[in-house]
């Protein structure tokens, strides 16, 4: 027989010859899309009970109903099951109907602060500041559209083809960012960064090395002595936590208005007016920006202003509310220095769409800013307080500042943890008098030689 005729018969029966492997990952299709449908029924029955028998439950209520109904419907239709793979089935289409999906199980684990879906076959967490793989999946871009829908719709905001970005935020307060096709290209992209269970106070920040005792006494005397502050940081450095912790020390006979593009500031004073910006509708129109909110906020006959986050033009609304009256005004910002910030700030009073000339522009962040605090995630990911920074003034052109706090990073350990210190730099803060017209004084030993 010829090489020819031989390699022709081969090629004629490979076709119908399978691997060991390719009939592995066949059976394992075929187990998946059986459990799927098995799944949709589930589904499709517990809707049609929930709404037959018109329930009107809480959660947990409901969470029982489901899975009563769930066990007695296994128990006929899905006979080849074991106990473990029926309960695991009854959680699945439980977080279907009363929770968001897949993501659910991660949204209650309370050491992931963060959870990033990209696509529908990897959802990536973030648990105790390092990023990771989870083992769980969405079937496809549908499932994960439904469960945007489901995060969107209470709050009256869409996402579609014509607006393929939303920001939004969970029952909890954690916010969430969306974007779908065709601006994903890989599939319908979620990101939660998750609010703490508990609200942190300032005890919490010092046990997790975040600042010292010294450094949250020396925050909390220009809270109450109505310094106007601004955090600054990159992103998940934790501006927003420690925003929520600096406003705990307003004190309590004081009006505050928030103003968010998602509301997550969770205040525990009585007089509290939260503001959040409104999307524009389907016809592209009716949008509330961060800018407009600030300057109805100065007729709302507010004590304190506290922006979320400066981002454009909005920076010249909040320098301008700083400068008339409206001391002890608290924001956070985008950057990776105290000088950057004051660089950025400059930028955004400029996207206002007002010529401003710079010396102007400065001289307004000089006299409205008192106090720059600014937040970095470190390479092991644990959040440090690295300066806290006064504004001293201008000296011709430049604003003037001089850092009360800094932290100075020594070494790296093996695995990779970062070892450094929080030291005073010694220098006697030009606010210290202003701090004393409150009746706060400051400790001597916080200016003499460093520690």
């Amino acid at each position: 027989m010829s090489l020819l005729k031989r390699l022709s018969e081969k090629n004629a029966v490979a076709p119908s010859v399978k691997t060991d492997v390719e009939q592995i990952i066949e059976k394992k299709e075929t187990k998946k899309t059986k459990d799927y449908g098995l799944r949709n029924l589930l589904h499709k029955h517990l809707i049609t009970e929930i709404k037959k028998q018109l329930i009107e439950a809480n959660d947990e209520e409901m969470e029982k109903f489901i899975e009563q109904e769930a066990m007695k419907f296994l128990s006929e239709e899905g006979e080849r099951l074991t106990f473990e793979a029926k309960k695991e089935l009854v959680t699945s289409v439980m977080n279907e109907l009363i929770g968001f999906g897949p993501i659910t199980p991660l949204l209650n684990d309370t050491s992931v602060s963060e959870i990033m879906v990209n696509g529908p076959n990897q959802i990536y967490v973030e648990q105790r500041g390092k990023l990771q793989l989870s083992d769980y999946t969405f079937r496809d871009d549908e499932h994960v559209l439904q469960v945007i829908e489901k995060i969107v719709a209470p709050l009256g905001r869409r996402i579609d083809e014509s607006s393929p970005m939303v920001d939004a935020r969970l029952p909890d307060g954690s916010r969430v960012n969306a974007i779908i096709a065709p601006l994903s290209l890989d599939g319908p992209t979620i990101t939660i960064r998750k609010f703490p269970n508990k609200r942190l106070q300032i005890e919490d920040l010092i046990g997790f090395g975040t600042l010292t005792t010294e450094m949250a006494q020396f925050l909390d005397a220009c809270v109450k002595a109505r310094l106007n502050i601004f955090i600054s940081g990159g992103t998940g450095s934790g501006k927003t936590t420690l925003l929520n912790v600096l406003s705990g020390f307003i004190p309590q006979d004081e009006r505050i208005v928030t103003i968010e593009d998602a509301a997550e500031l969770q205040l525990s004073q009585e007089h509290v007016i939260r503001l959040e910006t409104k999307p524009p509708n389907i016809e592209g129109k009716g949008a509330i920006s961060i800018r407009e909110l600030v300057k109805n906020s100065l007729r709302m006959r507010p004590d304190r202003i506290v922006i979320g986050e400066i981002r454009s033009g909005e920076a010249l609304d909040m320098l301008q509310a700083m400068n008339t009256g409206h001391d002890g005004s608290l924001a956070t910002g985008h950057s990776n220095s105290p000088r950057d910030m004051l660089a950025r700030l400059e930028t955004m009073v400029l996207m206002a769409g007002l010529e401003f000339p710079i010396r102007a522009i400065r001289s307004q962040v000089a006299s409205a800013i008192d106090l720059i605090v600014q937040q970095s995630r470190l390479k092991d990911g644990s959040r440090k307080i690295t300066h806290i920074t006064e504004v001293v003034g201008m000296e011709g052109e430049t604003i003037t500042l001089q850092d009360i706090f800094v932290y100075q990073q020594d070494s790296i350990t093996k695995d990779g943890k970062v070892v450094g210190r929080f030291t005073p730099t010694g220098i006697r803060p030009m606010c210290a008098s202003k701090l004393e017209n409150h009746g706060i004084e400051l400790p001597s030993e916080w200016f003499g030689e460093r520690w």
